[in-house]
């Protein structure tokens, strides 16, 4: 280990506790457009990253260039065995949930997910769309190194957070996306709803169903099961852009 690579590893492990792993390029790339408080960044070759920075997104290229740490494969082999596909991974400060804040966009509710590829999927639809927050309920952590891989570091784009259950959400009418509600291409969906969506295998729960304020449907060809969480948040979301004056363009 080289005297570079004994100064990565000290402020590695120096990092703040709950310190989020971003990895690779865009993951870091999103993180520092959406004000992450960024604590280290690591690459195995940065005039690499730069030059894909100036390729991608120029206006971080300086900044990787002047606070990238260069360490060696196998070193960041070590820091995170899973690798990195661009040769670049970054720890960040975790923010502080503000899920109660005032909003113009709708907060989505993931009900108990177990996928952590399907949360990362739904919180770079949020990002996209604007929504004002991401939550879950159950013991998935919505920060999983695997969850914000899937989201490619958007989560620094709204607001991540985990609730206790579906009786601890903010204010706003609350739509769960239910087979027996009333079709989605007929509602109009407010800025303010909450959008909840049950498990990937067993839907929403009969708590949140009473919870329910509307109950809504996507349609289904017959004989087809289910949609993708992450496809269903997708087509919600899309439709209440549809009529909401707030709604990105």
């Amino acid at each position: 280990m080289n005297p570079q690579e004994t100064q990565t590893l000290a402020l590695w492990r120096a990092a703040s506790p709950g310190a989020v792993l971003l990895d690779g390029f865009h993951a870091v790339k999103h993180a520092l457009r959406f004000g992450a408080e960024i604590e280290l960044v690591v690459t195995t070759d940065r005039a690499a990253v730069v030059a894909l920075a100036d390729e991608l997104a120029a206006d971080v290229g300086d900044y990787l260039e002047e606070t990238a740490h260069e360490v060696s494969e196998p070193f960041l082999r070590d820091l995170v065995p899973r690798g990195s596909p661009t040769g670049v991974v970054a720890l960040a400060g975790r923010p502080e949930p503000e899920p109660g804040r005032v909003r113009s966009a709708p907060i989505v509710l993931l009900e108990n997910p177990r996928n952590l590829g399907n949360v990362g999927a739904v919180v770079r639809l949020a990002a996209g769309f604007g929504v004002a927050a991401v939550l879950t309920t159950g013991d998935l952590d919505p920060w999983h190194p695997n969850v914000v891989r899937g989201s490619a570091g958007l989560h620094f784009a709204t607001t991540v957070a985990r609730v206790a259950s579906p009786h601890a959400l903010p204010a706003g009418p609350v739509f769960v996306l239910d087979p027996e509600g009333a079709d989605l291409r007929d509602i109009e969906i407010p800025d303010d709803a909450i959008l909840a969506f049950g498990t990937e295998r067993h839907g929403v729960s009969a708590a949140l169903r009473e919870r329910a304020d509307r109950l809504v449907a996507i349609p289904m060809r017959p004989k087809v099961s289910s949609y993708n969480l992450a496809t269903s948040v997708a087509m919600t979301l899309f439709r209440w852009s549809a009529t909401s004056a707030n709604a990105p363009t």
